[in-house]
């Protein structure tokens, strides 16, 4: 890590009345070993304070006092973490900064990070060597050679079905694997999330590739920001095109197919309901991983943030089912529980010149944390849409950010449309 970033790392620690004061020392000197292939089976003793200083203990950091709901019993996550996605809050959290494989759960670096570059209905003609690489036994959402996609197809195929191989083609467009590698381990260092090491673009398990509960979140958050973003996250399914059949000397039919969203808080499950107010965000499940899972909902007024690693106990959908609790707790206990943190806002934060109270824009594509001030998100009905854009799908209508420089440290608070329709939507 170069000096200037230590520097600047150091600069940028948040502070407020109601958070933890970060520690001043640079996030650096607080890194656990890297991890071997698979994770060892206790935490580090030291773990990165980013954030603050009980982030970096081992095992559960909560602030219990009269008033404030005990957590869910029978957890098993190795790794979780309970924020308010707005003021970044850290209500609860367990061996947070613990450094695991994060399985699929990448994909929301990758998102973040390629999502702006590409407009969405731009097409892009599948070849052979766009398909390389791609780890046996991945997640697939049919992508055939010598068809022709949108963009848009491809970030559904992403997000719907974490389809790898949607990956390694927005990756080839983007200038191939290693290059998107290289693009996505830049952008974790500017949003401080120096517990994620990239290695594949889609979070196939590779030695030496893992993140933690906290990064997954400040990825998700990040992510939130942008309205593509938000509503591909919040598509519980969508039509994706199929191979063109040849029927005869004439020309050739294509057919669509329904792909559904695997985050089973979404779209449901046998003996796992959707969870009210959910609006994303994503899962992952590989060997070395085991299930991971990142979620926000919303409820009364008020936008939540769970990460879940790893759960010990095998039990079917077992990653929703302790999401869901902690979610309950998190509902119950905001607004009574004193923070054991926060989350950092990325390097690349300034301060915004809108007056409080000011209208504000889409925050679309604009850089990280120089949107509107003092805005409050508007709720508004959502459409059911058709073709590639899928039913389900739950649109925002307004968004702003405010970010006050004081000090020589960030206070943030993010505001962005969650798609209303999840908390009024009949399980499918």
């Amino acid at each position: 890590m170069s000096a200037p970033k230590k520097i600047a790392q150091r600069s940028l620690l948040i502070t407020s009345a109601a958070l933890l004061t970060v520690s001043g020392l640079a996030p650096s000197a607080f890194a656990a070993p890297k991890p071997s292939g698979s994770p060892t089976a206790a935490p580090p003793a030291r773990m990165s304070q980013v954030g603050g200083a009980r982030l970096g203990v081992p095992g559960t950091q909560v602030n219990l006092a009269p008033g404030v709901p005990v957590l869910p019993k029978g957890l098993t996550g190795r790794s979780w973490i309970v924020t308010d996605a707005e003021s970044g809050e850290v209500l609860a959290s367990h061996n947070a900064h613990w450094r695991l494989p994060p399985a699929s759960t990448l994909k929301m670096l990758f998102a973040d990070t390629v999502l702006p570059r590409f407009p969405r209905d731009q097409r892009h003609q599948v070849v052979p060597t766009d398909l390389t690489g791609i780890g046996a036994g991945s997640s697939m959402v049919g992508i055939k050679e010598n068809e022709s996609y949108t963009v848009h197809d491809l970030w559904l195929g992403v997000f719907l079905r974490s389809g790898n191989d949607a990956v390694h083609v927005l990756s080839a467009m983007n200038g191939g694997v290693a290059q998107t590698v290289k693009d996505m381990q830049a952008h974790a260092d500017a949003l401080q999330a120096g517990d994620t090491h990239v290695v594949s673009p889609d979070g196939y398990d590779a030695p030496q590739q893992y993140s933690s509960a906290y990064d997954l979140t400040l990825f998700a958050r990040s992510g939130l920001q942008k309205k593509d973003f938000r509503e591909y996250c919040s598509t519980v399914r969508a039509k994706f095109p199929g191979a063109t059949t040849q029927k005869g000397k004439g020309k050739g039919t294509r057919e669509n197919f329904e792909i559904q969203n695997t985050n089973r808080l979404l779209s449901g499950d046998a003996d796992t309901p959707v969870y009210p107010g959910i609006a994303g965000v994503k899962n992952g499940n590989t060997t070395n991983a085991g299930a991971t899972f990142t979620g926000v909902a919303e409820r009364g007024g008020k936008v939540l943030l769970v990460t879940v690693m790893n759960p010990e106990k095998h039990e079917h959908d077992e990653v929703y089912k302790e999401t869901a609790q902690l979610f309950d707790w998190g509902f119950q206990a905001a607004g009574k529980v004193q923070p054991v943190g926060t989350l950092v806002p990325p390097l690349n934060a300034t301060p915004s010149a809108r007056p409080s109270g000011a209208p504000s824009a889409d925050v679309t594509g604009a850089p990280q944390g120089t949107a509107g001030a003092g805005s409050e998100p508007v709720k508004g009905a959502a459409a059911q849409s058709g073709g590639s854009r899928g039913a389900g799908t739950a649109l925002g209508v307004a968004a702003g950010l405010l970010v006050l420089l004081a000090g020589g440290a960030f206070l943030v608070n993010r505001r962005w449309p969650l798609p209303d329709l999840m908390r009024r939507r009949q399980r499918p």
